[in-house]
């Protein structure tokens, strides 16, 4: 029924993987980007929905090419992103990063710690990092599939127009007076 088949409701766990393997790096790049302005969460989100919305072609192509073509799209849409983010500003935004105060600095593991705080720094971590992934992932599937459907319906209503537009002109043109 469909020529192209539609986005499925959860994402993929290669999409959720490819998310996690940049995310570090592509978050830092926001912030950096956007000056150290929060906003460099949302533009980091809305490079996410740009990714997922393109994700089938960029995993085949990525596949075909045996390279980072996700990857690679999403500092592309981040730095693009960014761009339009700096263009939309009407000041002029000047960073200035503040060392935080020496007593902000906890020394792991030295006398002054707990005992838990130097077992904290030997035993692996006990909260689940991935779940920032996977929500950051799933936000992101979420939009780009609200996308896809919202591009769906607009596709559907153009081209019934488009019919009962064409079967208008030709009964006029059937029922017309005969030469």
């Amino acid at each position: 029924m469909y020529l192209i088949p539609p986005m499925a409701d959860d994402p993929p766990p290669e999409f959720v993987g490819t998310v996690a393997a940049h995310e570090q790096e592509l978050r830092h790049d926001a912030l950096r980007l956007a000056g150290g302005d929060p906003v460099g969460h949302e533009i980091y989100q809305e490079a996410l929905v740009d990714l997922a919305g393109h994700w089938r072609r960029l995993y085949w192509w990525g596949r075909l090419t045996h390279s980072d073509a996700p990857g690679l799209y999403l500092r592309k849409r981040l730095s693009r992103r960014t761009h339009a983010w700096r263009e939309e500003q009407i000041y002029q935004v000047e960073v200035r990063v503040l060392r935080p105060p020496e007593s902000a600095f906890v020394q792991v593991g030295g006398p002054a710690a707990s005992l838990a705080l130097r077992k904290a720094a030997v035993l692996d971590g006990t909260t689940r990092a991935g779940l920032r992934t996977l929500a950051d992932a799933t936000v992101a599937w979420v939009h780009a599939w609200r996308r896809s459907e919202h591009r769906r319906i607009a596709r559907l209503v153009i081209g019934g127009l488009l019919l009962v537009a064409t079967m208008v002109q030709s009964m006029a043109w059937l029922a017309g007076p005969p030469a």
